[in-house]
C-alpha cells in the first residue's frame, strides 16, 4: 500500500513544472516560515512568547529523538532501492523519520494550542511539507505519517507537561 501510494504520487511529479515548483518552494523553504512566525511571537510578550518557548523546546525534542531514532533504525530512501526520479538532491540516510515533517508538526502543534489562527496555518503547512517530501521522491507515505505523529505527539506532550515562566507577564502587570 505505501509504495502504491508512493507511486501514484511520483508518477504525477515531473510533469508540471509550476506545481513541482511549488512542492520543491515548500520543501526546501518552509521552515523559515515557521521561523518567522517563532521569531514574530518570541518578540512579543505574554503567552505569545511562551508559546515560542515551548515550540523552539518541542523543536529540540523532535531533533533529539530524529538522532536517536535515525541511530537506530535505517530504511532506505525510495531513490536508493529503485530508480525514481526525484526533483531536489538528498542525502541518503534513512527515510524515517523525515526531520522537515517532524520538526515542523512537534512546532506547529504547540503553536496550535498556544495561538489557533497562526496553529492552523502552520498545521496545514506542515501537511504540505510532508506531502512535497512524497512528491520531490524523498520519503515514503508511512514516513510522512509517522512523522506526523512523531511530532505532533511530542507538540502535544511539550505543552501539556512544561510550562513556561510567567513572571514577564506578571513584572509587566506590576508596572501597570
Amino acid at each position: 500500500m505505501d509504495e502504491k501510494i508512493f507511486n501514484a504520487i511520483t508518477r504525477i511529479s515531473g510533469r508540471f513544472a509550476p506545481l513541482d515548483l511549488l512542492m520543491i518552494l515548500i520543501s526546501n523553504k518552509a521552515r523559515y516560515v515557521f521561523l518567522f512566525a517563532l521569531a514574530g511571537m518570541w518578540l512579543a510578550k505574554g503567552p505569545a512568547r511562551r508559546t515560542a518557548k515551548k515550540a523552539v523546546l518541542a523543536s529540540l525534542f523532535a531533533l533529539v529523538l530524529n538522532r536517536i531514532i535515525k541511530l537506530i533504525y535505517f530504511k532506505p530512501r525510495p531513490f536508493v532501492k529503485r530508480k525514481v526520479g526525484i526533483l531536489i538532491p538528498s542525502k541518503r540516510d534513512s527515510t524515517f523519520p523525515s526531520k522537515h515533517t517532524l520538526l515542523s508538526f512537534a512546532a506547529s502543534i504547540v503553536i496550535l494550542y498556544g495561538n489557533r489562527f497562526i496553529g492552523r496555518i502552520l498545521c496545514w503547512l506542515s501537511v504540505l511539507t510532508g506531502f512535497s517530501r512524497i512528491w520531490a521522491g524523498h520519503h515514503y507515505p508511512s514516513d510522512i505519517m509517522g512523522s506526523a505523529l512523531i511530532g505532533s505527539t511530542i507538540g502535544w506532550i511539550t505543552d501539556r507537561f512544561f510550562k513556561m515562566d510567567s513572571s514577564e507577564d506578571n513584572e509587566e502587570l506590576k508596572k501597570m
